[in-house]
């Protein structure tokens, strides 16, 4: 599973267009996009480095890197895991919004130095002394302004594809923050087997659809989510969750006019996004207050469940999501 949140056409390219048109205020070269789509780690005989095998080759970083740049969606991934960047690119208001507050406490502590779709300034940038620079957003883009990032600090790339569990391992390793994943892939592994244990016969004889809307949504649409928190659902817990056939685009991507929503009846279980406070996200706010969605058997019966999900590209986010997931199967009828 790719690192990216939940998507539809525009949601998939969401994270993308955030870094999309990065441009560096100067001018940049050439780069290099070969490399190893999953980062990886090996020891050096170098005393105070190693080397990272990531997406724009194999690079030596430091062992304990003191002054680290984020650079577009490598952000909050690290700030996650306990990393306190020197500079950061920008991060919206949302995103920030479902942070814990020492990591909210920690972006804001880091230097802005540009937008993540917009500009970054390279002097503020050099500055800035950074002794190692981490970096996801297009290839396209990295093409534009690798060599000039690699000109100030080793620098770390990789692309929107990168599955995000390999995406928090390379992370940590380069960013020598690997306790707090270990503690992060404890409690992921233990609400995982909680939920499988104390949900297993609904999860095996129970068709889910998870459905969701966008800021991005083309009015009286909605889609089937079938990326994102919803294929954690369905490829780690074991949920029966529709998904697109091998090869063809996502369920996510495709809009579905509000006519549409009567066809949700064919499932048992309905799962839909609310905000930390169990709301409907705004968003999908009309979908809710349709005469069609009131007329589902699903939600006429109690089973049309709010999830939060505040991301999935870092361990924090989902184990969040998780939480949530668990409490609404608590409230299934005739759930013991």
């Amino acid at each position: 599973m790719s690192n990216m949140p939940l998507m539809r056409r525009g949601a998939a390219l969401a994270v993308a267009l955030m870094s999309a048109s990065l441009v560096l205020t100067a001018c940049g070269s050439d780069g290099d996009d070969s490399g190893s789509k999953t980062a990886e780690t090996r020891s050096d005989k170098a005393a105070g480095t190693h080397s990272v095998k990531a997406e724009n080759g194999t690079v030596e970083v430091p062992a304990a890197p003191r002054r680290i740049v984020t650079i577009g969606n490598t952000n909050l991934p690290f700030i996650d895991l306990g990393g306190k960047p020197v500079g950061v690119t920008e991060a919206s208001e949302s995103d920030l919004a479902v942070l814990p507050e020492e990591q909210r406490t920690a972006y804001e502590a880091a230097e802005i130095i540009g937008s993540s779709g917009g500009e970054v300034d390279i002097e503020k940038l050099a500055a800035l002394k950074p002794d190692l620079i981490l970096v996801q957003f297009s290839s396209d883009d990295w093409a534009k302004v690798g060599k000039r990032l690699e000109a100030i600090a080793p620098t770390v790339f990789w692309g929107l594809d990168t599955e995000w569990k390999a995406f928090a391992d390379a992370i940590a390793q380069a960013g020598n923050v690997t306790d707090t994943l270990s503690r992060q892939k404890a409690a992921y592994k233990e609400k995982i087997t909680k939920i499988q244990k104390t949900y297993g016969e609904i999860i095996d004889n129970t068709s889910f659809v998870d459905v969701s809307r966008g800021d991005w949504s083309d009015p009286g649409t909605f889609y089937i989510a079938d990326i994102g928190c919803s294929e954690i659902a369905r490829d780690d817990i074991g949920f029966n969750l529709p998904e697109a056939a091998e090869g063809k685009d996502p369920l996510a991507y495709e809009s579905l006019p509000f006519e549409q929503i009567g066809e949700l009846s064919q499932y048992d279980v309905i799962t839909y996004p609310v905000d930390a406070d169990g709301r409907p996200k705004e968003p999908f706010e009309p979908v809710v207050k349709t005469n069609t969605w009131k007329a589902l058997p699903a939600v006429k019966s109690g089973r049309a469940l709010g999830v939060f999900c505040p991301g999935n590209n870092s361990y924090g986010p989902v184990i969040q999501y998780l939480d949530s997931l668990d409490g609404a199967l608590a409230t299934l009828p005739g759930k013991q």
